[in-house]
Protein backbone atom coordinates (compact mmCIF):
# COMPACT_ATOMS: atom_id res chain seq x y z
CA UNK A 1 0.00 0.00 0.00
CA UNK A 2 1.24 3.48 -0.85
CA UNK A 3 2.42 5.68 2.02
CA UNK A 4 0.87 8.69 0.33
CA UNK A 5 -2.02 10.07 2.37
CA UNK A 6 -5.48 10.43 0.89
CA UNK A 7 -8.06 13.19 0.90
CA UNK A 8 -11.56 11.96 0.07
CA UNK A 9 -14.07 14.48 -1.28
CA UNK A 10 -17.69 13.37 -1.38
CA UNK A 11 -19.38 15.60 -3.94
CA UNK A 12 -16.48 16.98 -5.97
CA UNK A 13 -18.43 19.08 -8.44
CA UNK A 14 -17.29 22.29 -10.05
CA UNK A 15 -16.93 25.11 -7.54
CA UNK A 16 -16.02 24.33 -3.95
CA UNK A 17 -15.45 20.60 -4.48
CA UNK A 18 -13.04 21.08 -7.36
CA UNK A 19 -11.16 23.88 -5.59
CA UNK A 20 -10.80 21.81 -2.42
CA UNK A 21 -9.47 18.93 -4.52
CA UNK A 22 -6.83 21.15 -6.14
CA UNK A 23 -5.83 22.61 -2.78
CA UNK A 24 -5.28 19.27 -1.05
CA UNK A 25 -3.50 17.87 -4.10
CA UNK A 26 -1.11 20.81 -3.77
CA UNK A 27 -0.52 19.65 -0.19
CA UNK A 28 0.86 16.39 -1.57
CA UNK A 29 -2.18 14.20 -0.93
CA UNK A 30 -3.84 11.84 -3.36
CA UNK A 31 -7.29 13.33 -3.80
CA UNK A 32 -10.06 10.80 -4.22
CA UNK A 33 -13.02 12.40 -5.95
CA UNK A 34 -16.59 11.13 -5.92
CA UNK A 35 -19.82 12.01 -7.65
CA UNK A 36 -22.74 9.94 -8.82
CA UNK A 37 -21.80 7.44 -11.56
CA UNK A 38 -23.61 9.44 -14.25
CA UNK A 39 -21.14 12.31 -13.63
CA UNK A 40 -18.04 10.14 -13.81
CA UNK A 41 -16.82 11.61 -17.13
CA UNK A 42 -16.67 15.17 -15.79
CA UNK A 43 -15.15 13.91 -12.56
CA UNK A 44 -12.43 12.08 -14.47
CA UNK A 45 -11.70 15.30 -16.36
CA UNK A 46 -11.05 17.04 -13.03
CA UNK A 47 -8.81 14.18 -11.91
CA UNK A 48 -6.88 14.37 -15.20
CA UNK A 49 -6.46 18.13 -14.74
CA UNK A 50 -4.99 17.64 -11.27
CA UNK A 51 -2.62 14.93 -12.52
CA UNK A 52 -1.52 17.14 -15.42
CA UNK A 53 -0.66 19.86 -12.89
CA UNK A 54 1.61 17.45 -11.03
CA UNK A 55 -0.78 16.12 -8.40
CA UNK A 56 -2.34 12.72 -7.80
CA UNK A 57 -6.06 12.13 -8.17
CA UNK A 58 -8.54 9.31 -8.65
CA UNK A 59 -12.19 9.44 -9.65
CA UNK A 60 -14.92 7.18 -8.28
CA UNK A 61 -18.55 6.95 -9.33
CA UNK A 62 -20.44 6.41 -6.08
CA UNK A 63 -23.95 6.91 -4.78
CA UNK A 64 -23.21 8.48 -1.39
CA UNK A 65 -26.68 7.47 -0.14
CA UNK A 66 -25.78 3.78 -0.38
CA UNK A 67 -24.34 2.22 2.77
CA UNK A 68 -22.80 -0.65 0.81
CA UNK A 69 -21.13 1.63 -1.74
CA UNK A 70 -19.76 3.99 0.90
CA UNK A 71 -18.32 1.24 3.05
CA UNK A 72 -16.72 -0.33 -0.01
CA UNK A 73 -15.30 3.04 -1.12
CA UNK A 74 -13.54 3.70 2.18
CA UNK A 75 -12.15 0.16 2.27
CA UNK A 76 -10.91 0.42 -1.30
CA UNK A 77 -9.12 3.72 -0.77
CA UNK A 78 -7.50 2.52 2.45
CA UNK A 79 -6.28 -0.62 0.65
CA UNK A 80 -5.27 0.84 -2.72
CA UNK A 81 -4.26 4.46 -2.04
CA UNK A 82 -3.29 4.98 1.57
CA UNK A 83 -4.63 6.17 4.92
CA UNK A 84 -7.47 8.65 4.58
CA UNK A 85 -6.35 11.76 6.45
CA UNK A 86 -9.03 14.20 5.30
CA UNK A 87 -12.67 13.66 4.38
CA UNK A 88 -14.75 16.50 2.94
CA UNK A 89 -18.51 16.12 2.63
CA UNK A 90 -19.61 18.60 -0.02
CA UNK A 91 -22.97 17.47 -1.40
CA UNK A 92 -25.28 20.46 -1.86
CA UNK A 93 -28.86 19.31 -2.61
CA UNK A 94 -30.11 22.91 -2.84
CA UNK A 95 -33.65 23.01 -4.21
CA UNK A 96 -36.44 25.55 -3.83
CA UNK A 97 -40.10 24.57 -3.50
CA UNK A 98 -42.89 26.12 -1.48
CA UNK A 99 -44.11 23.75 1.21
CA UNK A 100 -47.37 22.95 -0.57
CA UNK A 101 -45.39 22.03 -3.69
CA UNK A 102 -42.84 19.88 -1.87
CA UNK A 103 -43.60 16.23 -2.51
CA UNK A 104 -42.55 13.41 -0.23
CA UNK A 105 -40.18 12.27 -2.98
CA UNK A 106 -38.47 15.68 -3.13
CA UNK A 107 -38.17 16.00 0.65
CA UNK A 108 -36.85 12.45 1.01
CA UNK A 109 -34.33 12.82 -1.82
CA UNK A 110 -32.93 16.08 -0.41
CA UNK A 111 -32.65 14.50 3.06
CA UNK A 112 -30.91 11.44 1.62
CA UNK A 113 -28.39 13.55 -0.27
CA UNK A 114 -27.56 16.16 2.36
CA UNK A 115 -28.21 14.31 5.64
CA UNK A 116 -28.12 10.53 5.21
CA UNK A 117 -25.10 10.68 2.90
CA UNK A 118 -23.40 12.97 5.42
CA UNK A 119 -24.05 10.46 8.19
CA UNK A 120 -22.60 7.59 6.14
CA UNK A 121 -19.57 9.73 5.28
CA UNK A 122 -18.96 10.71 8.89
CA UNK A 123 -19.46 7.20 10.21
CA UNK A 124 -17.08 5.59 7.74
CA UNK A 125 -14.49 8.33 8.24
CA UNK A 126 -14.65 7.81 12.01
CA UNK A 127 -14.31 4.06 11.52
CA UNK A 128 -10.96 4.36 9.73
CA UNK A 129 -9.58 7.44 11.52
CA UNK A 130 -10.19 6.77 15.21
CA UNK A 131 -7.92 3.69 15.43
CA UNK A 132 -5.08 5.91 14.18
CA UNK A 133 -5.96 8.76 16.52
CA UNK A 134 -5.86 11.40 13.82
CA UNK A 135 -7.75 12.78 10.83
CA UNK A 136 -9.97 15.65 9.73
CA UNK A 137 -13.65 15.49 8.76
CA UNK A 138 -15.09 18.63 7.15
CA UNK A 139 -18.75 19.23 6.36
CA UNK A 140 -19.85 21.97 3.96
CA UNK A 141 -22.87 23.79 5.34
CA UNK A 142 -24.93 26.71 4.10
CA UNK A 143 -27.10 29.56 5.35
CA UNK A 144 -29.87 26.94 5.56
CA UNK A 145 -27.84 25.11 8.20
CA UNK A 146 -28.77 27.72 10.78
CA UNK A 147 -32.07 29.21 9.60
CA UNK A 148 -34.93 28.17 7.38
CA UNK A 149 -36.44 30.45 4.79
CA UNK A 150 -39.48 30.43 2.57
CA UNK A 151 -39.08 27.88 -0.22
CA UNK A 152 -36.34 25.93 1.51
CA UNK A 153 -38.11 23.62 3.96
CA UNK A 154 -36.50 20.48 2.51
CA UNK A 155 -33.03 21.97 2.11
CA UNK A 156 -33.01 23.63 5.53
CA UNK A 157 -34.27 20.49 7.24
CA UNK A 158 -31.49 18.41 5.71
CA UNK A 159 -28.79 21.00 6.40
CA UNK A 160 -29.90 21.41 10.01
CA UNK A 161 -29.60 17.64 10.36
CA UNK A 162 -26.09 17.70 8.88
CA UNK A 163 -25.03 20.42 11.31
CA UNK A 164 -26.37 18.40 14.25
CA UNK A 165 -24.49 15.35 13.00
CA UNK A 166 -21.25 17.36 12.85
CA UNK A 167 -21.76 18.54 16.45
CA UNK A 168 -22.46 15.03 17.75
CA UNK A 169 -19.58 13.53 15.78
CA UNK A 170 -17.15 16.18 17.02
CA UNK A 171 -17.99 15.41 20.64
CA UNK A 172 -17.61 11.70 20.05
CA UNK A 173 -14.42 11.50 18.00
CA UNK A 174 -12.67 14.73 19.00
CA UNK A 175 -11.38 13.15 22.23
CA UNK A 176 -10.08 10.32 20.06
CA UNK A 177 -7.91 12.69 18.00
CA UNK A 178 -10.16 13.36 15.00
CA UNK A 179 -10.96 16.97 14.13
CA UNK A 180 -14.54 17.59 12.93
CA UNK A 181 -15.53 20.99 11.54
CA UNK A 182 -18.70 22.38 9.99
CA UNK A 183 -18.24 25.25 7.53
CA UNK A 184 -21.18 27.53 6.77
CA UNK A 185 -20.74 29.10 3.34
CA UNK A 186 -23.13 32.07 3.34
CA UNK A 187 -23.69 33.62 -0.07
CA UNK A 188 -23.63 32.86 -3.77
CA UNK A 189 -20.64 30.73 -4.76
CA UNK A 190 -18.85 31.15 -8.07
CA UNK A 191 -19.64 27.96 -9.97
CA UNK A 192 -22.00 26.45 -12.51
CA UNK A 193 -25.10 27.05 -10.35
CA UNK A 194 -24.38 30.79 -10.08
CA UNK A 195 -23.15 31.29 -13.62
CA UNK A 196 -26.27 29.68 -15.09
CA UNK A 197 -28.20 32.57 -13.56
CA UNK A 198 -26.10 35.44 -14.96
CA UNK A 199 -23.63 36.17 -17.74
CA UNK A 200 -19.96 35.31 -17.32
CA UNK A 201 -19.11 39.03 -17.45
CA UNK A 202 -21.49 39.71 -14.57
CA UNK A 203 -20.10 36.81 -12.54
CA UNK A 204 -16.50 37.83 -13.28
CA UNK A 205 -17.22 41.38 -12.13
CA UNK A 206 -18.79 40.19 -8.88
CA UNK A 207 -15.88 37.81 -8.28
CA UNK A 208 -13.32 40.55 -8.92
CA UNK A 209 -15.03 42.78 -6.34
CA UNK A 210 -15.29 39.93 -3.84
CA UNK A 211 -19.08 40.02 -3.86
CA UNK A 212 -19.57 36.31 -4.51
CA UNK A 213 -17.70 33.50 -2.80
CA UNK A 214 -14.44 32.49 -4.47
CA UNK A 215 -14.20 28.67 -4.14
CA UNK A 216 -10.42 28.91 -3.97
CA UNK A 217 -10.72 30.99 -0.80
CA UNK A 218 -13.04 28.40 0.72
CA UNK A 219 -10.49 25.72 -0.13
CA UNK A 220 -7.70 27.68 1.58
CA UNK A 221 -9.74 27.67 4.77
CA UNK A 222 -10.36 23.93 4.51
CA UNK A 223 -6.63 23.28 4.27
CA UNK A 224 -6.05 25.60 7.24
CA UNK A 225 -8.63 23.73 9.31
CA UNK A 226 -6.81 20.47 8.59
CA UNK A 227 -3.51 21.92 9.78
CA UNK A 228 -4.86 23.42 13.03
CA UNK A 229 -3.17 22.27 16.21
CA UNK A 230 -5.44 20.22 18.44
CA UNK A 231 -5.09 22.67 21.35
CA UNK A 232 -7.19 25.21 19.40
CA UNK A 233 -9.49 23.41 16.97
CA UNK A 234 -12.28 25.27 15.22
CA UNK A 235 -15.55 23.37 15.12
CA UNK A 236 -17.73 25.84 13.22
CA UNK A 237 -16.65 28.51 10.77
CA UNK A 238 -18.71 30.82 8.60
CA UNK A 239 -17.46 32.25 5.33
CA UNK A 240 -19.24 35.01 3.41
CA UNK A 241 -18.48 37.86 1.00
CA UNK A 242 -17.77 41.20 2.63
CA UNK A 243 -20.95 42.65 1.15
CA UNK A 244 -23.25 39.81 2.26
CA UNK A 245 -26.11 40.87 4.54
CA UNK A 246 -26.46 38.70 7.61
Amino acid sequence: MSERKACLIIGAGQGVGASVARAFAAEGMTVCLTRRPRNLDSLQALADEIVAAGGEARAYGVDARSEEEMTALFNRIEAEVGPIEVVVFNIGANVRFEVVDTTTRVYTKVWEMAALAGFLTGREAARVMTPRGRGTILFTGATASVRGREGFSAFAGAKHALRALAQSLAREVGPKGVHVAHVIVDGAIDGNFTRERMTDDQADALLARGEIVDPAEVARNYVWLHHQGRSAWTHEMDLRPWTERW
